[in-house]
This record gives structure tokens, sequence and C-alpha cells, in this order.
């Protein structure tokens, strides 16, 4: 009896907390839709969405929903969030590492998998810098790029 009492008196204070978050409000009525469908699709309004300009709300959501949460891209949820935390990882962004390590988790990446997510963020970063730095001539370096992978393919046929 005890235990049902406590469990009674958790679901009271949740959602007494739940009813003292204040809801997103918006003047502008596509962001208001917005908001409620950001609630409604991922049970709370996080914070990043109230820091922008209510014209802006509806379109952020649109972009976030339509490509990242979307299971119908050409790419998975895996892979979109192991490329968000690489790209976070050259920013850097500590915010948008610590979400798209979850996310890519969430989406059943690996430790591994995130390393080499990591790792070739840090490569690619590494030879950005040699070529930039040392002028590479870019029509020499796609000659170079086109011929190694023609010769790639003729091998492997």
């Amino acid at each position: 009896m005890l235990k049902l009492s406590r469990k009674i008196g958790l679901l009271a204070f949740a959602a007494g907390a739940l009813l003292a978050i204040p809801p997103a409000m918006a003047e502008d009525a596509s962001a208001t839709a917005a908001f409620k469908d950001i609630q409604a699709t991922l049970g709370t309004v996080p914070d990043m969405f109230k820091t922008l300009p209510d014209v802006a709300v509806a379109g952020a959501w649109a972009e976030i929903k339509g490509v990242q949460l979307n299971p119908n891209t050409a790419l998975n949820g895996k892979t979109k969030e192991l490329m968000g935390l690489a790209v976070a990882s050259q920013i850097p962004c500590q915010y948008c590492i610590y979400f798209h390590t979850l996310a890519a988790k969430a989406n059943g990446a690996s430790d591994e998998e995130i390393k080499e997510a990591i790792a070739m963020a840090a490569i690619v970063r590494h030879w950005s810098t040699m070529l930039n730095g040392s002028q590479v001539d870019l029509a020499t370096f796609k000659k170079q790029t086109d011929d190694l992978f023609a010769a790639v393919k003729a091998k492997s046929q």
C-alpha cells in the first residue's frame, strides 16, 4: 500500500512539474503551430527553438522534421547523426557534439562507429588544411583524383 501511495505521489509531482513548465508561446501563427507540432513530436519544446525569432520557428522545425527526423530519406538516422557528430566535432560545438552523440547511439551507432566518425572528421580537416595551406592546384588535384578512381575501378573489373 505504501508503494502505491509513493507511485501516486510521484505521478502527482511529475504532473505538477509538467504543468508548471510554461508552454512555448508565439505571436506568429506559424510559430504557434510549429511549437504545437514540436511538443507533439518530441514531448517537449527544447529551449533551442525558443531562442529563434517567431518568423524562423516554423522553417527551422520543418528542416529538422523533414530531414533529420524523417525515416524516409536517402540516409538512415544513424548515418545522419554520425555526420552531425563529425561536423559538430569540427565546428566545434559542445551542444551539437553532446546531442549528436546521444542521437547516434539512439539510432544504433556503436562506440567504435562514433570514434570512427570523429576520426574521419579529423582526417578530412587535416588534409584540407594541408591542401589549402600548400595552395595545391585544384585542377591538378581533381585530375589526380579522377585518375586514381579510374584506376581503382579498372582494377576491380
